[in-house]
């Protein structure tokens, strides 16, 4: 398999690229838009600065070479979800070039460019009526092209894990796929190895990282199938359906000469002086790989470094807390559990609004580290606060914070056994997981506050 995936990325400006139209998800339909971006006559594009500087932004994070000098150009098509009939795009002279993503593997994936774009309206289908929503008209995207570099489902998902990690740290862009601002078109081919590349078909508007895996698979196989039978793969623009799980022909699929490019006559050439680009370079942030790198060090396990690097407002808390002396390794932990526990949603975790001050956590952090509360005690701590909004001291009082008493936990131990005569038959006989049975007793009964790694030592003697 060899696929290329263009990633539309709608950009975090306040307006529209080329006007004053406000950008806000989930508007009434038809509110936010003008005459220019729904091209009435006479209406001239006023190009949005900041959508290039977020474009250059995004060039920059993914190792882009910026170009000095860039150019709109008319993407000639009629489809009724744009008013003007055609897009303003960029087609030579694209605002960035020649990048990469590097995948765990080490494996590069080139980005061969990055363009600034208008998006176009949305077609709303209910029953045997097809509604024109023109609010999304001119709302700012970058296109992000990759070579075909890409070989699996595998591959797929993780590019594009990393490009929304990038983007949204760097404030281009929140990529929320179940929205819209994130929307991919996957170009796949199948030839045998060391053969050229096969017949090209494209998958469209895949809003969903497990989409995109499951659409290629589908028709990775749709090819193989084709070709094995002696037939020949035709060229064209697929839709997947998700019920079904198959990928549907939409029309034949459109080369560049189709949309008959030619440059913008409203818009003049962009020059872009190096000095800019050296400006907003020194604002680039610490991306996830540099964050990654950086938790690790201080002792956080790479599979908590990874979940908290996904979300930057969930870094940027545990940060909070690490500078009110909490310890990484705890704090982490802490939060990729029973903080993201809590937040049920993609969004949740992305928004990342809890009812638990930095410093309350790190108090936490500091009881559990030095002894005075065990792991297990905080985490329903915690819950509490989470679910209920109260501060630490509301929940804790300074009788809690330490450990059970190893004479007060035998006694609980004893009592755990009595109980569950069953688990303690189990053990007796050979079965020693069946000490585990004992734990969930032990735990409520002492409102976390026992140690585990003692009572199980205690369970063991009086198992005897």
């Amino acid at each position: 398999m060899m696929s290329g995936i263009e990633t539309h990325v709608e950009l975090s400006t306040a307006s529209k690229i080329f006007c004053g139209c406000r950008v806000k998800f989930g508007a009434k339909p038809n509110t936010q838009c003008c005459d220019v971006c729904t091209g009435q006559p006479g209406a001239l594009p006023v190009l949005n600065k900041n959508a290039v500087r977020l474009g250059i932004l995004a060039g920059l994070c993914l190792n882009c070479t910026i170009n000095g000098r860039t150019r709109f150009a008319r993407k000639n098509y009629f489809y009724p979800d744009l008013p003007k009939a055609y897009q303003i795009s960029q087609q030579e002279l694209p605002l960035c070039e020649n990048g990469y993503v590097e995948l765990e593997s080490g494996k590069k994936i080139c980005i061969t460019r990055i363009h600034l774009e208008e998006d176009a309206g949305k077609l709303v289908h209910e029953g045997d009526s097809t509604f024109i929503d023109y609010n999304r008209c001119g709302v700012p995207l970058i296109e992000i092209v990759s070579a075909p570099d890409i070989s699996s489902p595998k591959e797929a998902r993780e590019y594009i894990e990393a490009l929304q990690s990038v983007l949204r740290f760097a404030g281009v862009s929140d990529c929320r796929m179940q929205q819209g601002s994130m929307r991919c078109d996957v170009n796949i081919s199948v030839a045998e190895e060391g053969a050229p590349a096969g017949t090209r078909t494209e998958l469209k508007n895949l809003n969903s990282v497990s989409a995109v895996e499951r659409a290629m698979e589908h028709e990775f196989l749709r090819q193989c199938n084709i070709l094995s039978g002696g037939g020949r793969v035709e060229q064209s623009t697929l839709r997947y359906d998700e019920k079904s799980g198959a990928t549907l022909a939409m029309r034949a699929k459109e080369d560049a000469r189709d949309y008959r490019y030619f440059p913008e006559p409203d818009i003049p050439d962009i020059v872009i002086p190096p000095s800019e680009v050296a400006l907003i370079k020194k604002s680039l942030p610490r991306l996830p790989a540099q964050r990654l790198a950086e938790y690790t060090s201080l002792g956080v396990g790479g599979n908590a470094a990874s979940l908290l690097c996904r979300y930057r407002r969930a870094c940027d808390f545990f940060e909070s807390c690490l500078k009110f002396g909490a310890g990484a390794k705890t704090a982490a932990n802490l939060i990729v559990g029973t903080v993201y526990a809590s937040l049920l949603t993609e969004d949740d975790k992305l928004d990342f609004r809890i009812a638990v001050s930095a410093r309350d956590m790190a108090d936490i952090v500091k009881y559990v580290d030095g002894g005075k509360m065990n792991i297990t005690r905080a985490q329903l701590v915690l819950g509490r606060m989470l679910k209920e909004g109260v501060p630490l001291n509301d929940c804790v009082g300074e009788d809690e914070l330490s450990a059970m008493s190893a004479d007060s936990l035998k006694e609980l131990c004893r009592e755990a056994i009595r109980l569950n005569p069953a688990a303690a038959a189990d053990y007796r006989s050979g079965k020693v997981k069946a000490i585990g049975g004992f734990y969930g007793y032990i735990k409520r009964e002492s409102g976390g506050r026992a140690d585990i790694k003692l009572a199980e030592q205690i369970l063991k003697e009086l198992l005897k």
